[in-house]
């Protein structure tokens, strides 16, 4: 019984693979197939030959967010936007850096104190969110702690302090394409 179902299954194998190929060959143009030749290069009209469009896009893949040529919105070169990381960096230059990502837009400060108020301590951590100079490109997180008899206590931070923070750095980053537009 068993050689029975083996041959039934071989028939209906072939008798399927059959109907593929038919229908395949159903689905291929009708008609004469042309080549390109010197003066007509394609039946279309399309230059077969030319340079075709990427699914990337025109310019292609651009690797670490870099662009082809010298762009003037401050995004070529390292992964976020340069006009927003030199603010940034400008704007807490007088912070000791913990860390500084340019590609992928992150700087943390460590702990500063000043010297007018000892007692007290801030860390900052922005974020670049954007390959353009926006608005919203760029976010500050400002934390402050004071000095206790136990160590340093956490102390929550006006929401307008990361806003001022983030608009001088906007600030900044305007001054420096100015001047980038400038030479």
């Amino acid at each position: 019984m068993s050689h029975i179902y083996k041959t039934h299954f071989l028939t209906l194998l072939i008798i399927f693979s059959g109907v593929l190929m038919l229908s395949a060959c159903e689905n291929a143009p009708k008609g004469e197939a042309k080549y390109p030749t010197g003066l007509d290069r394609t039946t279309t009209g399309d230059d077969i030959y030319g340079k075709k469009e990427s699914i990337f896009g025109k310019d292609g893949l651009g690797i670490f967010g870099g662009k082809k040529g010298d762009a003037e919105d401050g995004s070529s070169g390292i992964g976020v936007n340069s006009f927003l990381w030199r603010a940034s960096l400008d704007t807490v230059s007088f912070m000791p850096l913990a860390s500084a990502d340019p590609f992928g837009g992150v700087i943390i400060t460590d702990w500063y104190s000043s010297e007018e108020k000892p007692n007290e301590r801030f860390k900052v951590n922005i974020f670049i969110l954007d390959k353009q100079l926006v608005s919203n490109g760029v976010k500050a997180k400002v934390f402050k702690q004071t000095a206790t008899r136990s160590g340093w206590k956490d102390v929550s931070v006006a929401k307008e302090t990361e806003t001022q923070m983030e608009d001088a750095i906007l600030t900044r980053a305007r001054q420096l394409r100015v001047a980038k537009l400038a030479e």
